[in-house]
C-alpha cells in the first residue's frame, strides 16, 4: 500500500468526531505491554490542545476511513538561561499520535509529523518537542531514528491516589490562596528562566480549569509586607505550587491488567474496611474513567521549605477529597529529573513513572546551535510543565 493512498487533512469536528474516539479506543496508551490507559475525551477530541494559544489536530484518511490522527499546539517560552523576555523561543508541542492497529509501519505516522512541522515552521516555530514513555520503543524510534528528533529531557510523572483519609497538617503551617496578579508575579520573578516556562503564564492562571495558587510558610513569619524599598518581603523559607484541574476535560481508565493487579485493589479496599484504624491509603477504583488534579509551578525557597512543599501536596489531597467531584482518583504532577522538589512530592512508586522522555528538534537552521546547548549541557534545576498540554 503507498503513502499516495491516504490522505492527510485537518480535523473537522463533526463530521470525524465519532471515528476520531473510535480510533482512540483502538489504540492503547501506555508503557506496559499489559498495563496501559485509554483516555476518554468525553465527546471532545480536541480537549487536549483546546485551552492552548495556538493549535491544530490532523487526521489521515484512507477510503473513507479515518486510520491516524495527531494533535499539535503553538507556545513562547523561556528555553535559554537568560534574564525574562531574552532567551524565548516559539515552540511546537506534539501530542496525541495515534495509527491504526492494522495501518501501522505504513508511512502514515510519521507523514502525520511532518505534515504537522510544515503548520509549525509556517506559523515561525524554533522548535518542535514532543514527550513519550521512555520504554516506548516505536514512538522512540521513530522519532529519533527517522525524523530527527535529539532526546532533551527525561522528567520524572509523580502520582498519589486520592484516599478517603485526610493528611494532618502542621500546625505550624500557615496556607493562604494568593490573587492570580500575586501569583504570576511570584511565577515570573522565581521561575521565569526556567526551562519552558510559557510566556503567557497570566492565561494559564486565569483559566476556568486553573483552581488555584497557594503558598506555604510557617507560622510567625509575615508573607508579603513591603519593605523600606516598596519590595515585597517573603519569609526565609516558603513553597508554592498551582493545580488544574484535568478531569474537566477528560477522564482515564485502566484499560487492561493482570489478574495480580485486580486482586492486590481488592483485597487492599477489603483490608482497610475491616481494619479502619490502620488508615491505609484506599486505592481508587482504576476500572472506571476518573479524573484528576495537576500540579504545577511547584516552587520552593529556604533551607526549611520541603517541608512547606509536602505539606502544599497534602493540602491538594485533602481538597480533593472535600471537593464535589467523585470523579477525581489521583494528583499528578510532573518535575525535572535533577529537580529536588521530588524528594518532598508524595507519591506511590507503583502508579508514578521515573524517567518520561522528551525528545526536541530545531526547525530553524539558525536554531541548530541552541539545540546543541540544549541537549548537551546538564539540566537545569527546574522545569515548568505547562498543566495544558497534560
Amino acid at each position: 500500500m503507498g503513502l499516495e493512498e491516504f490522505i492527510i487533512r485537518t480535523y473537522e469536528g463533526i463530521s470525524d468526531r465519532a471515528q476520531v474516539e473510535d480510533l482512540e479506543r483502538r489504540c492503547e496508551v501506555g508503557p506496559a505491554e499489559s498495563l496501559f490507559l485509554f483516555t476518554d475525551t468525553m465527546g471532545d477530541p480536541i480537549c487536549r490542545i483546546r485551552n492552548s494559544p495556538m493549535y491544530k489536530m490532523l487526521v489521515a484518511e484512507l477510503d473513507n476511513e479515518l486510520v491516524g490522527v495527531i494533535q499539535g499546539s503553538i507556545k513562547v517560552v523561556t528555553v535559554h538561561r537568560h534574564p525574562p523576555n531574552e532567551g524565548l523561543a516559539k515552540v511546537g508541542y506534539i501530542l496525541g499520535l495515534r495509527v491504526a492497529p492494522c495501518h501501522r509501519r505504513k508511512g502514515i505516522g510519521s507523514s502525520l509529523v511532518r505534515r504537522l512541522e510544515e503548520w509549525f515552521i509556517a506559523n515561525d516555530v524554533d522548535y518542535a518537542y514532543m514527550a513519550t514513555e521512555k520504554e516506548n520503543h516505536a514512538s522512540v524510534k521513530l522519532f529519533v531514528n527517522q525524523l530527527g528528533y535529539v532526546k532533551f529531557r527525561t522528567p520524572a510523572i509523580l502520582v498519589n491516589p486520592v484516599s478517603d483519609h485526610s493528611f494532618r497538617i502542621s500546625p505550624n503551617i500557615q496556607i493562604s490562596r494568593l490573587k492570580i496578579e500575586e501569583a504570576e508575579s511570584l511565577y515570573r520573578k522565581y521561575m521565569g528562566t526556567t526551562e519552558f516556562f510559557p510566556n503567557d503564564i497570566d492565561n494559564i492562571l486565569r483559566n476556568k480549569l486553573s483552581l488555584g495558587t497557594w503558598v506555604a510558610y510557617y507560622k510567625g513569619d509575615s508573607w508579603g509586607d513591603f519593605g523600606s524599598n516598596n519590595e515585597r518581603v517573603l519569609p526565609t523559607s516558603w513553597a508554592m505550587l498551582s493545580v488544574w484541574n484535568s478531569g474537566e476535560i477528560f477522564k482515564l481508565r485502566l484499560g487492561k491488567a493482570p489478574l495480580s493487579c485486580f486482586i492486590f485493589t481488592k483485597s487492599w479496599a477489603l483490608i482497610d474496611k475491616i481494619f479502619p484504624c490502620f488508615k491505609l491509603p484506599t486505592l481508587p477504583d482504576f476500572f472506571n474513567p476518573f479524573g484528576f488534579y495537576f500540579m504545577y509551578g511547584l516552587h520552593q525557597e529556604g533551607p526549611l521549605s520541603g517541608k512547606l512543599l509536602r505539606c502544599l501536596c497534602q493540602f491538594v489531597h485533602n481538597s480533593a477529597i472535600k471537593s464535589k467531584d467523585e470523579y477525581c482518583k489521583v494528583i499528578v504532577t510532573e518535575v525535572g529529573g535533577s529537580d529536588t522538589v521530588r524528594l518532598h512530592i508524595p507519591h506511590w512508586k507503583l502508579l508514578s513513572c521515573p524517567e518520561d522522555l522528551w525528545c526536541i528538534k530545531a526547525l530553524k537552521t539558525e536554531g541548530t546551535n541552541s539545540l546543541h546547548e540544549l541537549t548537551n549541557n546538564p539540566p537545569t534545576k527546574t522545569l515548568f510543565v505547562d498543566p495544558r498540554e497534560v
